[in-house]
């Protein structure tokens, strides 16, 4: 789907405790307290695909499905969505592309139909009906906030559900104006949003539904402490849907904050990537590394994503890319969202056939045909190789990685690999 830099706007879319402690005679010890968190226990689960025309949807949701070709659903959409239309807290769990964002979206956009949105009570002019926003969803990125919103567009094109998207990079006023106006779901990353509510632009009293995405690299990218406070201005009845490709034990213990007697939704392994993507170590000394990746992409087979660990690496590595005639484009947290747009548009369109870029499009970046992922330097966690090389093998598809490795990082590619459980060959 393509992304818009345009902020979202109230419109129709476009198409396609802990108790005191007991008192008693005499002092105990206190008992050791575990730093493990509880372990989780998969719910069971029919995760076979069935016909979408068979789930019990409304029928204006259904042709949302069919515009977009969805005919069957997936293993995470098949497990989720009658557990989320059920009403259950879930913890869900599954690989890098397999759709986990049709699995939430779906019974969201059931549930506000059930109970009518926005525009369906203002229309029967029912009384009080307040202009408060009902469902958000968390995005540590401003591209996957902007691809979630064009997820719901597309499968809400026949409804009159209204949503819009809040993220950096942009002027505040037409993301306040729609805040203000009243849409059914607000997509937003934690930051710009703590920013609305300090400007008390954004009223979450109403929210019913939150929904975080990719809650482990929210974790990594400090945002949990902001989490803590968008989640403290909402109301206390909620269903809290929680999803993630990787599930550390971090996360696992901040999620159990935060929701009631979860589902546990486990497709997949919980640190493996797709078994659609082959890997392989190239082992060459550091200054090897840039004339390899230039005889490497001076004849791709399909387009390649390049990782660079810093901001100011991707930014160097592209312009050498470029500079040896490579038509490429950086992707990076210190570039404007307008520059980011037309890296990304670029990249998806076929005008650069490489794109150099840190962790920021290693969630979200969802670009069908990504033949190769090259780790540039090794990564700096299991997580986020896990999820960098998501980025291609997407829909059961092939896709490759290869991570270039110098000779003293030996030890922390064994350790990756026992970490991830592949071996790069």
């Amino acid at each position: 789907m393509n992304s818009n830099p345009s902020d979202r706007t109230n419109r129709r879319p476009r198409k396609p405790s802990h108790g005191r402690p007991r008192r008693g005679s005499q002092l105990q010890a206190p008992r050791p307290v575990s730093t493990q968190p509880p372990a989780l226990e998969p719910t069971l689960c029919d995760v076979l695909p069935v016909p979408y025309s068979s789930l019990p949807l409304d029928s204006r949701l259904q042709e949302g499905i069919r515009d977009l070709g969805f005919k069957e659903t997936r293993p995470i959409q098949s497990a989720v969505i009658p557990l989320a239309l059920g009403g259950a807290d879930l913890i869900a769990c599954a690989e890098t592309g397999t759709g986990k964002t049709a699995a939430f979206v779906i019974p969201t956009l059931q549930r506000l139909l059930n109970a009518g949105t926005i525009a369906e009570r203002a229309a029967r002019q029912e009384p009080n009906t307040a202009l408060k926003s009902r469902v958000l969803v968390l995005a540590p990125t401003r591209e996957l906030a902007v691809q979630i919103e064009d997820e719901i567009h597309g499968l809400a094109y026949h409804t009159p559900v209204t949503s819009a998207a809040v993220y950096g990079g942009v002027e505040m006023g037409i993301q306040e104006r729609a805040l203000k106006a009243g849409v059914d779901i607000i997509v937003a990353t934690p930051g710009r949003l703590m920013d609305h509510m300090r400007q008390q632009n954004a009223d979450l009293s109403g929210i019913e539904l939150l929904i975080l995405d990719e809650a482990d690299r929210m974790m990594d990218m400090g945002f949990w402490p902001d989490v803590r406070r968008i989640i403290s201005a909402m109301g206390s009845v909620r269903q809290t849907l929680l999803f993630s490709a990787t599930m550390p034990d971090d996360v696992v213990r901040f999620a159990l904050e935060i929701v009631r007697e979860p589902k546990y939704v486990q497709v997949g392994h919980r640190f493996k990537p797709a078994k659609s993507i082959t890997h392989r170590a190239e082992v060459m000394p550091e200054s090897a590394k840039l004339e390899w990746l230039i005889e490497q992409l001076r004849r791709p087979d399909g387009p390649v994503l390049v990782f660079s660990r810093t901001k100011i690496g991707a930014e160097r590595l592209s312009k050498r890319l470029v500079a040896a005639g490579i038509k490429c484009a950086a992707l990076h947290a210190d570039r404007t969202q307008d520059q980011r747009r037309i890296a990304v548009e670029g990249f998806r369109g076929g005008r650069y056939k490489v794109l150099v870029a840190t962790d920021i499009a290693a969630r979200g970046l969802d670009i069908d045909g990504i033949h190769t992922v090259i780790n540039y330097e090794l990564p700096d966690s299991p997580e986020a190789y896990v999820h960098r090389v998501g980025r291609t093998g997407r829909a059961d598809e092939p896709g490759q990685a290869i991570t270039l490795v110098a000779p003293d990082e030996r030890q922390a590619l064994a350790n990756l690999e026992k970490s991830v459980g592949v071996r790069l060959e």
